[in-house]
This record gives C-alpha cells, sequence and structure tokens, in this order.
C-alpha cells in the first residue's frame, strides 16, 4: 500500500538518492531533479497553481515514484499534462501503476478536472503499456515536441477522460 503526498521539503533528501539511483532508468525519457538546486526549483514549480507533483512512499517512506500534473487548465478545458517516473529498485513491480491511478482519481474527483494528456516518446514501451493499462488512448503522434536530452523528441499522444475513467480493481 503505497501513502501518496505532494513533494515536499522533507522529501528533499530520498528523492534526490532515488534520482540518482535511477539515472540509467529514466534516461533518455525524462530528467527529475538531480541536484539540490533542481530539487528548490522542483518545488518552486509545483508550488503554483497550475502545477502539482506527487511522491508515493511504501510503508516505510521509501520513495517509489513521481506524478506531476502540469499546465493545469481550468473553465473549458479543466485539463493538464501528466508526467510520471519511477525510481529503482521499484520498477517493475506495479507499484508506479497504484501510484498513477491514485493520481488520475484525485485529478478527476478531487481537482475536478476533465482531461489528462501523457505525452510519450514511441520507443517508450513500459511507459505506453501503463498509461494503455490505466485506460488511456492512443490519440495522435507529435513530430519534434519536447526537447529531451539536447534533442526534440517525437512523441505520442494519450489522453484520458473522467468519463472513461474506470479505476483497477474498482
Amino acid at each position: 500500500m503505497l501513502r501518496i503526498e505532494p513533494v515536499h521539503e522533507r522529501h528533499r533528501q530520498d528523492f534526490l538518492q532515488a534520482a540518482a539511483a535511477s539515472v540509467s532508468l529514466h534516461h533518455p525519457w525524462i530528467a527529475p531533479p538531480r541536484t539540490e538546486r533542481a530539487f528548490a526549483a522542483h518545488l518552486q514549480r509545483y508550488q503554483q497553481d497550475e502545477h502539482a507533483s506527487f511522491i508515493g512512499l511504501t510503508e516505510q517512506g521509501r520513495p517509489v515514484g513521481c506524478v506531476h500534473l502540469n499546465e493545469i487548465v481550468r473553465g473549458a478545458l479543466q485539463s493538464a499534462y501528466l508526467a510520471y517516473f519511477v525510481f529503482r529498485p521499484f520498477d517493475g513491480r506495479g507499484l508506479m501503476r497504484e501510484l498513477l491511478a491514485n493520481v488520475i482519481d484525485h485529478a478527476f474527483h478531487g481537482l475536478q478536472l476533465h482531461r489528462l494528456e501523457a505525452n510519450i516518446q514511441p520507443e517508450n514501451r513500459r511507459s505506453k503499456a501503463l498509461v494503455q493499462a490505466l485506460g488511456f488512448r492512443l490519440e495522435g503522434f507529435s513530430p519534434r515536441y519536447l526537447y529531451i536530452d539536447s534533442a526534440w523528441r517525437d512523441h505520442e499522444r494519450h489522453a484520458l477522460t473522467v468519463e472513461e475513467w474506470k479505476r483497477p480493481g474498482a
């Protein structure tokens, strides 16, 4: 069972250690904060109303992974972009699915969002399998969409609306 909290200063040390231990897992897909300065910038960004960042913790308090809701738009759109990453040694254990499902539930029912979009590099098979297992549908392809690892990377757009959301095991 995971505990989910907004990322906070108290997570700094464990988060940075977990990120450093997971570089080979994250590269070239995503670059979580790995320095004190980057973590401080992360906290500042995710304290703004249009962003939210959640960390999943084991019962012992070890960080499992992180899920971000980026560019939250209110009004007629009620949507956000989803980003996420797991930390070693918790990859491949199903915990990221639990964490992501909990954040999706919070986004739809707590934050009252209508739509979530996950943009994933085509070669990132594990990430695509994760969102597909949670009910996201492929909507399209965006060439040279995001600047990651010193290059503009192609991405596939996967989306889910509150009407489509079926929490696993519910």
